[in-house]
């Protein structure tokens, strides 16, 4: 670039670097920060730190010994065993470890104590910086039922509700009762979904209370509830503010947030395709007049329900990093982490409100370690025996904290990754992630790509036609995954076919000459069957060259590839359309399709009479005892997995004979059969 450049333009170009270098070293900030999270977001503040010269300092929990992050910093720090409350959120042990290191300052990420004033308290009066709010911020927003009297006081659209804490169950009956079902539930302090249901009836309402109050205390360590008017069917859109500690603050747009499972996000985008100018910048203005209100300095997200004629309301205010800030950063250029760390020093915000941009469109899907077919989500555990991150799709961005051979364990949250897409506008971010999900490889565990994948190119997602309640409007049975077309039936039958028969071709050579120098001439057709789904389908395959002709179903398509069986993705091109392909099937050849058929099936176990887990877990409650019967329908125990409780209830109506406490518990007809717990549960049959 220089040879093309004037000598005079080559000083000032390099004066203006000079200039840049010297303003960046004479910004001092920090020497060392301590990261108090794990996983993908511990990574991310370390890359930031790392760019900006700062020594890093990481804590794990006795399982996370060998986690990414652990490696990423410069220095680690055992605090506890795998229990959060041991480890994580052990503020002792922390502190201690803050002393040890001499770290100046502790970026909490989001979750665990990021919005815990009382860890934030204990910083200050060590002299160490949180990177985030102030304690009194803290506390305001932090505390949804004050944060909702002071957003009142500041002119910023509210939901109707009860604006005290919940004592009893009792009370939220009464309570909803004069609010009017439905209702939501929800944990006053912390966020991501924990300690939030929503009740429709009086029932709802005491189980929701005692779920809720149980998981915030799990989660957050706070289990005091607020109950408000559930907006049904709306548009959960949220504004990233960001604040300095002299007066100033900026909004950087909106994120949409609607596509949820279980009051969790699933899939981000920024901008909103809902939002035109004036709705955005009122949003916009309202949620730095609550920021100016309480005097916030750092990055924060004002969190808003939208009703369908763009009416919106104040939900909450995460005194956070917000898990899905990577997509602000995609279309605004800025660094969050960077900005917190800045403002946390002291420094004033660099930008003017109309400096921040909106330059092209962002996509961000959460990638989870779940089984979609299951409540459009159930947490799967294991380790990554295969992995692979599509970075070599053009604008793709990975946030992630772990690596092939890592464990997705019970007592973490089981997000994998965020994976980001960016383009000019929606329509090529949308075709970018598509790309990007095809290509990413998970191996060992259940995972929710598929699930991602139908959901960025179903058509109300690209229309924009969404809403917190999309999922189980698109799928009301469920997911069921990806329905095959016809052409695609017959584009992976051929596939799988042209595959197995390269497989074939490979294994016969060695070193690239024949095994046995006197075998036989070479076989150029083969007649299989691909097994896929419940069906088998005979295919005929012909070798021409590096390509292979495979007929299906009466069609010929020809099948070409450079055939690197060695790679965990295969791109294909079929009749002249490029595919990767993921997908599980079994061939055969003719021999033995035909012999299959003899074989016996398993035959499908007898579920009727049997309380089996859907996820591994922790039994917390047990809420029969011996001679107790129990009816179709009713609560047996309460098994924790994940941080999120789920009531197991009996599928028939039975008596409990015996309650023991081996690590196991076992099957409801004889017994209720669930394993690597705590308990047994023994009832007879009806």
């Amino acid at each position: 670039t220089c040879q093309h450049v004037s000598s005079l333009d080559l000083k000032n170009l390099c004066f203006v670097h000079l200039s840049r270098f010297l303003l960046f070293f004479s910004l001092q900030t920090f020497e060392k920060l301590l990261i108090a999270n794990r996983g993908e977001i511990a990574c991310r503040v370390i890359k930031t730190c790392k760019k900006m010269g700062i020594k890093t300092v990481a804590i794990h929990s006795d399982v996370d010994a060998n986690a990414v992050h652990v490696k990423m910093a410069d220095e680690a720090v055992c605090v506890g065993p795998a229990p959060t409350s041991k480890s994580y959120l052990n503020m002792d042990a922390i502190m201690e470890v803050i002393k040890k290191t001499r770290a100046q300052a502790v970026h909490p990420g989001y979750g665990f104590l990021s919005e815990n004033k009382e860890f934030a308290r204990r910083l200050a009066s060590e002299g160490v910086t949180f990177i985030g709010p102030d304690t009194h911020a803290i506390q305001a927003m932090g505390d949804k039922i004050e944060s909702k009297l002071l957003a009142k006081n500041a002119k910023v659209n509210t939901i109707p509700g009860f604006d005290g804490v919940v004592k009893d169950a009792d009370e939220a009956v009464r309570i909803a009762r004069e609010i009017g079902y439905p209702v939501m539930i929800k944990a006053s302090a912390g966020g991501g979904g924990k300690g939030m249901r929503i009740a429709w009836d009086d029932e709802e309402t005491r189980e929701g209370f005692r779920f809720s109050s149980q998981e915030a205390a799990s989660s957050f360590g706070d289990d005091r509830l607020l109950i408000e008017k559930f907006i049904d069917n709306p548009r959960h859109i949220e504004i990233q503010v960001l604040a300095d500690k002299h007066g100033n603050a900026l909004w950087l747009n909106e994120r949409e947030c609607s596509i949820q499972r279980r009051n969790q996000k699933v899939v981000e985008e920024a901008p909103s395709t809902f939002l035109d100018p004036e709705t955005r910048r009122a949003m916009g203005e309202q949620a730095v007049a609550l920021a100016k209100a309480v005097k916030y300095s750092s990055a924060g997200t004002v969190e808003f329900l939208v009703d369908s004629s763009k009416n919106f309301y104040f939900l909450e205010m995460n005194t956070r990093l917000q898990v899905e800030h990577p997509v602000t950063e995609c279309i605004t250029g800025l660094d969050l982490v960077q900005e917190m760390i800045r403002v946390a020093k002291g420094y004033p915000l660099r930008h003017k409100q109309a400096d921040i941009p909106i330059n092209g469109w962002a996509v961000e899907c959460r990638v989870y370690a779940e089984d979609p077919y299951k409540s459009f989500g159930l947490p799967s555990i294991g380790k990554l025996s295969q992995y692979q991150e599509p970075l070599h799709v053009p604008s793709v961005r990975v946030d992630s904290g772990i690596q092939q051979g890592s464990d997705i364990s019970i007592y973490y949250d089981p997000m994998i990754s965020k994976l980001i897409t960016y383009g000019s506008n929606r329509a090529e971010a949308l075709k970018r992630m598509e790309e990007a999900l095809d290509n990413y490889v998970i191996r060992g565990v259940a995972h929710n790509i598929s699930l991602l994948r139908e959901v960025i190119i179903h058509p109300r997602f690209v229309q924009g036609d969404i809403s917190t309640k999309f999922l189980p409007e698109v799928y009301p049975d469920g997911f069921k995954g990806h329905k095959l077309t016809d052409l695609e039936r017959r584009e992976l039958l051929a596939t799988a076919a042209s595959l197995y028969v390269a497989e074939q071709l490979r294994s016969q050579r060695f070193l690239g000459t024949p095994r046995i120098p006197i075998a036989k001439s070479k076989q150029s057709s083969w007649e299989l069957s691909v097994r896929l789904g419940d069906g088998i389908y005979p295919v005929a395959v012909s070798k021409d060259g590096s390509s292979f002709s495979v007929e299906v179903d009466g069609m010929k398509l020809n099948v070409t590839s450079e055939w690197n069986l060695a790679s965990p993705l295969l791109s294909v091109t079929i009749d002249g359309t490029q595919r990767t392909i993921q997908y599980k099937l079994q061939i055969l050849t003719k021999v033995a399709a035909e012999l299959s058929k003899y074989m016996p099936e398993k035959a499908a176990e007898d579920t009727s009479s049997i309380l089996r887990s859907p996820m591994p877990g922790a039994v917390v409650a047990v809420s029969v005892k011996p001679g107790d019967m129990v009816s179709e329908g009713q609560e047996i125990c309460v098994i924790e997995a994940m941080k999120m409780q789920n009531s197991m209830i009996a599928a028939k109506t039975g008596k409990v004979s015996y309650l023991g406490s081996l690590k196991t518990i076992c099957n409801l007809s004889n017994r209720i059969e669930f394993k690597k717990e705590k308990r047994r549960i023994l009832c007879c049959s009806p």
